[in-house]
């Protein structure tokens, strides 16, 4: 880290690369868990709870909602060095915290969740696992820190930092409210454990939506759309999560069929 950096206000330096951090783990929580479906979370726990698709869902929820956390507090102490009068900060420093922070991430994944823990792989179904968790971290490790040594200097505050912040928070407000901004997609809803299906049919008429199909463990139901209204009236009759798919809310954006079952809707 060059001499300019190192003279950052420690909030800055924090802040952007708990930044970084936190986009690692929204990468591999989109990429992998949502688009690639390659593995959950939790993916290598033992039946029942590996393949408890609702329990391994809630999973994947909960770990973004702690990388949201991460940027949550990066974005508060960027705010307070800002307020203190702290000098502007770089391109080139933005983007050499970020990559540290981006690539420390997938270390420890790698490390932690990959090795130590056994929680899931880069490719759970793979014969070499090893090989996908390695190429995988150098590509988005190694390669991130090994970018923060040639990144050519550049003075002059940069104009981004505040876009940049911004970006991220409101993609995690759009994430968390998916159903609102696309109401032509499914959207689908996870039941509380133990709702009778009488109940969840209920609420599910209350809330004005078509029935698509409904998966093997009854909780999991699919509709055409969700109203604003119909979001509120679902969540007060028991819903855990409504979400939309495969476009915004990516945690319910599951489509392989290995991985889920479902059942067509008797009409």
């Amino acid at each position: 880290m060059d001499t300019i950096t190192a003279k950052l206000d420690p909030r800055t330096r924090v802040g952007w690369l708990l930044l970084g951090f936190a986009l690692g783990g929204f990468f591999d929580g989109i990429v992998l868990h949502q688009i690639l479906q390659w593995h959950h979370l939790l993916s290598g726990l033992a039946d029942p709870a590996g393949s408890d698709l609702r329990f391994q869902i809630m999973a994947d929820g909960l770990f973004h909602l702690f990388m949201y956390v991460f940027t949550v507090a990066g974005t508060v102490l960027l705010v307070a060095a800002r307020a203190a009068g702290r000098r502007a900060v770089t391109t080139t420093e933005i983007l050499r915290l970020a990559f540290i922070g981006f690539g420390v991430w997938h270390l420890v994944d790698a490390i932690v969740f990959h090795w130590l823990l056994g929680l899931h792989r880069i490719k759970m179904n793979s014969d070499m696992p090893l090989a996908w968790d390695i190429g995988w971290l150098v590509i988005f490790g190694i390669v991130p820190l090994l970018l923060v040594l040639v990144l050519p200097n550049r003075g002059g505050p940069a104009g981004a930092s505040a876009a940049l912040t911004s970006i991220v928070l409101l993609a995690g407000l759009a994430a968390g409210a998916g159903p609102l901004f696309n109401g032509a997609a499914t959207s689908v809803i996870v039941f509380r454990a133990g709702m009778q299906p009488a109940a969840m049919m209920q609420a599910v008429q209350a809330a004005d939506a078509d029935l698509k199909w409904v998966d093997a463990s009854g909780t999991i139901w699919a509709v055409d759309r969700v109203s604003w209204r119909g979001l509120m009236t679902l969540h007060a009759r028991g819903a855990l999560v409504v979400g939309t798919t495969p476009v915004i809310a990516g945690c319910l954006a599951w489509t392989d069929a290995a991985g889920a079952s479902s059942r067509p809707i008797q009409q």
